[in-house]
């Protein structure tokens, strides 16, 4: 690859190898040789900003978990040497926790949570990165209530966030309908299915269509340990969400796929869900505090619809979001939720 070390045979390879090197490795200072000194990490909490502040973090990291594993499940990817790369990395995080970490003193116990990282990638560095974990798995193997912690920590840093100004959600405009979509194309288009399906189910609420779009083996593997099996685990799913935040609205930020032969595809999908916490559910009663969730998706689609899909999300960031202390008008009030 052009610009990139020799012994890097392919973008894969370097994603799956830097990963090992830093973190397995811990050669943490690598992160001067395959991050650029400006590189922006967008995270559930926040941005984090520069190759100092990710080395801080790292160390934190392995610091809590010195034994921890990076499994690499996938990478799906765009682009090319010349113009840059995309990658969406599926890792499963594996340690046991005999330091201390950013959730309290350390427990001892083995965990295994899942994680996606969206990189951008130029000349042998990464620029800008979207990273999620599923921080509530996390949370409850290491044996912390996610109620209880979740509440301290947003109390804790209750003065950190700006003031966020809340306007409507987009996802119709006054009375009118959610945006119609031009009809699909004749032949299948795996850049126009994904968008469609998501764009129907979560901002035309049109989850008829997930008889169609998904097969009837489907399979989700979700935040939280959430195994779904069968499109009525993941109407049941999708209800629950859509109740709590009634006025989702669901953008699609970047989309990429690879095709894998007798009409297979691996797909990434970065997304954002806004809403406001207007319902009860998972997230306790509601709260009237408005958030915005960033996700990632990787979804099998074979014979013309969804097999299997991996998604993440932060769920300990949303609670401590919901939980925050109430604020000024426009960063809403409520009661606090129940522990999930």
């Amino acid at each position: 690859m052009e610009g990139f070390e020799e012994r890097f045979t392919d973008i894969v390879h370097y994603i799956l190898q830097i990963t090992h090197d830093i973190w397995e490795g811990k050669g943490v200072g690598l992160i001067y040789d395959y991050y650029t000194h400006n590189c922006r990490v967008h995270t559930a909490e926040g941005l984090v900003y520069g190759r100092e502040a990710m080395i801080r973090g790292t160390l934190a990291a392995l610091a809590a978990f010195p034994d921890r594993r990076l499994y690499g499940d996938d990478v799906i990817w765009c682009g090319d040497d010349q113009k840059g790369f995309y990658t969406s990395h599926r890792i499963t995080h594996v340690g046991r926790n005999t330091g201390y970490s950013e959730f309290g003193p350390p427990t001892g116990r083995q965990v295994r949570y899942m994680a996606i990282a969206d990189c951008v990638v130029r000349q042998n560095r990464i620029m800008e990165e979207w990273l999620v974990r599923d921080n509530l798995t996390l949370v409850r193997q290491l044996g912390f209530d996610p109620g209880e912690l979740a509440r301290e920590m947003a109390e804790r840093n209750s003065g950190v966030s700006a003031f966020q100004p809340v306007g409507e959600v987009e996802r119709v405009q006054g009375q009118d309908t959610p945006a119609r979509l031009p009809p699909p194309p004749p032949e299948f288009d795996i850049t126009d299915f994904i968008p469609r399906v998501l764009h129907q189910i979560w901002n035309w609420r049109l989850l008829n269509t997930i008889d169609e779009s998904h097969a009837s083996t489907y399979t989700g593997h979700l935040p939280g340990g959430r195994e779904l099996y069968g499109r009525g685990d993941l109407k049941a799913h999708i209800l629950a969400m859509l109740a709590a935040f009634p006025d989702a609205a669901l953008s699609i930020d970047h989309f990429c796929a690879l095709a894998g032969g007798s009409d297979r595809y691996r797909t990434a999908t970065r997304w954002t869900l806004s809403g406001t916490h207007l319902g009860p559910g998972v997230y306790g009663p509601p709260t009237g505090r408005r958030v915005s969730i960033l996700g990632i998706s990787h979804h099998l689609v074979a014979d013309g619809c969804i097999q299997q899909e991996w998604t993440v999300y932060d769920e300990f960031a949303l609670l401590k979001r919901l939980y925050r202390p109430e604020g000024p008008v426009g960063q809403g009030t409520s009661a606090r939720p129940s522990a999930p």
